[in-house]
C-alpha cells in the first residue's frame, strides 16, 4: 500500500488562488454597479440643470463723470450676463438710475456661457458733486425658445456713478473806473462768484502789488481767502487803499489788478484756475497853493467886465459935431 503525504506549501498556494478568484468575481460587479449609479446621478443632475433656467449678472465700476461746461458728461458701464444652462435664454433688463439718465438694451439673448453688454450713463450739466447708485436687474423670460412659466428670481448688479468736482469762478467790481485826489483813503470792493459744482475756497491778492507800492499807493487786504458754496451769492472782498502824495501838475492813470484763485484747482486739477479784475484809478494832479483862488478871482473879473460892457452898449456916444461914436466890441 502506498501513502501520499501532502505538501503544506502547495496547499497554501491553492487556498490563496481560490481567494483571489472569489475577490475578483465580487469586485467586477461592484465596479459595474458604481459606474451605473454614477451615470444615473449625472443624468439626473443634467436634467435638473436643464429644467432650472438661471442667469447671473456682473458689472464693472464705471469711470467718474466730468460735468463741467463742454465735457461729455457721460460714462460707460460694462456688464456681463452668464448662462449656466445648456440652452439659450432670453433675459429682460431693467434699470433704476435716480437723478441721471441711462441707456441700455431692454433685453438680451444669452447662449450658454457669457454675453457682454454696455450701459451708457449721462449726468446733467453742472451736476453737483456726489454719486448715484445705478441698479441693473436681469430676469429670464424665455428658455430654449419657450416662455418661462415658473417664477424665477431676478438677479441684479449695483454700480456707483460719481460726479467729479470742477472749479469755476468769476470776479467783478462795483466800479471799473474811479477818479480820486492824491493822499485820500478809499475802499475798493470786489465780488467773487463760485460757479463750480461744489464748495470751494478762494485765495485773493493784488497781482501788481509791488508796482502799485512803488508808485506810492498804500494797499491792504483785510480778507485774503474765503470758502464759498456753489452758485451762492458773491463774496465781497475789500481792498483798503491810500492814494499817493504827488506834487505839481501831474495827472496819472493806474491799473490795480485784483486776482482770485480756486484752491481746489491748485490741489486737484493740476492747473490753477484764476480770474483777474482790473480797476483803473485816475489821480488828479495837485495844483500850486493858492492857484485855485487866483483862478476864481480872474474868472469873476472877466464875468464882471462882460456884464458891464453889455450895459454900456445901451449908451449912445456923440462927438462935438453930433456924430454917433461907434461902440468898441472888444472885451478889454
Amino acid at each position: 500500500m502506498t501513502y501520499f503525504t501532502p505538501v503544506s506549501g502547495e496547499a497554501s498556494n491553492t487556498v490563496q488562488a481560490e481567494d483571489f478568484v472569489m475577490s475578483a468575481s465580487i469586485r467586477v460587479p461592484l465596479m459595474i454597479m458604481a459606474v451605473y449609479f454614477l451615470s444615473l446621478w449625472s443624468g439626473v443632475a443634467a436634467v435638473q440643470a436643464q429644467t432650472s433656467p438661471d442667469v447671473s449678472l456682473t458689472c464693472d465700476q464705471p469711470a467718474p463723470i466730468e460735468v463741467y461746461p463742454g465735457a461729455l458728461r457721460s460714462t460707460i458701464i460694462y456688464c456681463t450676463l452668464t448662462n449656466p444652462t445648456t440652452f439659450s435664454e432670453k433675459v429682460d433688463l431693467t434699470y433704476q438710475q435716480g437723478i441721471i439718465s441711462v441707456a441700455g438694451p431692454g433685453s438680451a439673448t444669452v447662449p450658454p456661457g457669457d454675453t457682454s453688454f454696455q450701459v451708457a450713463a449721462r449726468a446733467d450739466l453742472r451736476q453737483p458733486e456726489g454719486q448715484q447708485v445705478v441698479t441693473i436687474t436681469a430676469t429670464v423670460t424665455q428658455w430654449n425658445g419657450a416662455p418661462v412659466t415658473a417664477a424665477t428670481s431676478p438677479t441684479e448688479a449695483k454700480v456707483m456713478t460719481v460726479f467729479k468736482q470742477f472749479s469755476r469762478l468769476r470776479v467783478g467790481a462795483e466800479l471799473a473806473f474811479i477818479q480820486l485826489r492824491p493822499k485820500v483813503d478809499y475802499t475798493l470792493v470786489f465780488d467773487v462768484y463760485n460757479d463750480g459744482n461744489a464748495r470751494d475756497k478762494f485765495n485773493v491778492e493784488i497781482q501788481n502789488y509791488d508796482e502799485m507800492v512803488d508808485e506810492g499807493f498804500q494797499l491792504s487786504l483785510p480778507l485774503i481767502s474765503q470758502e464759498i458754496d456753489s452758485l451762492a451769492p458773491p463774496e465781497k472782498f475789500r481792498v483798503q487803499m491810500r492814494t499817493p502824495k504827488n506834487q505839481g501838475w501831474t495827472d496819472k492813470y493806474f491799473s490795480l489788478q485784483f486776482k482770485a484763485t480756486s484752491e481746489y484747482s491748485v490741489r486737484s486739477e493740476g492747473v490753477p484756475n484764476y480770474q483777474i479784475q482790473v480797476m483803473t484809478i485816475y489821480i488828479r494832479g495837485v495844483y500850486l497853493p493858492g492857484f485855485e483862488l487866483v483862478g476864481t478871482a480872474m474868472m469873476a473879473a472877466l464875468a464882471g467886465a462882460a456884464i458891464g460892457r453889455r450895459t454900456n452898449e445901451n449908451h449912445v456916444s456923440v462927438d462935438d459935431d453930433g456924430n454917433v461914436i461907434p461902440s468898441d466890441n472888444r472885451l478889454f
